[in-house]
């Protein structure tokens, strides 16, 4: 069982937004039959069987094993993945473009960013699978707790700065054998969890008017010098 399955396919991906499909699919963590998934999830068999049909001709479950149960052959199915990730080339023709509108500031551009990376490296785990081999990555995963907006602008003006010496350090166009690599680093505020301390609104509202015009002014500046530095785009 892999740890997470990508799905490009749209059907596979229509497959698997069924509730109940949803359902078998969690449930199938761990080995079961028919029989054994509606007694676990309080349905009619017949109706698991026609969802695990389903699921395994979309690739989403496979057979494990079959068991000999007098005359009757007992079928017990596995999920292929632990957890599953439906790709934005399902819905190519309108899957952001982070190309369309670049822009530093923006939430949307943003996301554009995550659904590329999402797209991009589904369809290199999607082949290495196939191949038996491992993806080269590397990610970095932090918090940071910022003071004020002006704080959380001059972190983010330093930070691009920062990547654009590196991309420009590192960078070599014309390599033999060279392999390009997307540099993608994104900052947003976690979302607030339901029950948590709100910022008091008149406060809320005089630092989002702080950022705008902070951020609007150093994150142009920072976009314009990690463009000078090097086409990020394109880096080894």
């Amino acid at each position: 069982m892999l740890d997470v399955a990508v799905i490009e396919d749209p059907a596979a991906a229509e497959a698997s937004l069924d509730p109940i499909r949803a359902r078998i699919l969690a449930a199938l963590a761990e080995p079961g039959s028919a029989a054994m998934l509606a007694g676990r999830l309080d349905l009619p068999r017949q109706k698991v069987n026609y969802h695990l049909k389903e699921l395994e001709r979309h690739g989403l479950v496979e057979l494990a094993e079959e068991r000999r149960k007098g005359n009757v052959t007992e079928r017990v199915y596995r999920a292929t993945a632990a957890s599953y990730v439906i790709s934005p080339s399902v819905l190519a023709a309108v899957s952001p473009d982070p190309a369309r509108s670049p822009d530093q500031l923006s939430a949307r551009w943003l996301l554009a960013l995550g659904s590329r990376l999402v797209q991009e490296v589904g369809s290199l785990l999607t082949g290495a699978a196939k191949a038996h081999r491992r993806v080269a990555t590397f990610g970095i995963d932090a918090q940071v707790r910022f003071a004020s907006a002006a704080d959380r602008t001059a972190f983010a003006e330093e930070l691009a700065q920062i990547v654009a010496t590196l991309v420009s350090r590192y960078h070599d166009e014309s390599a033999p054998g060279g392999r390009s690599h997307r540099v993608v680093v994104g900052l947003h505020q976690i979302p607030q969890t339901p029950g948590a301390a709100q910022p008091a609104a008149g406060a809320e509202q005089a630092e989002a008017g702080q950022a705008a015009a902070e951020q609007a002014e150093a994150g142009r500046a920072a976009a314009e010098q990690a463009e000078a530095g090097a086409n990020q785009e394109n880096p080894r």
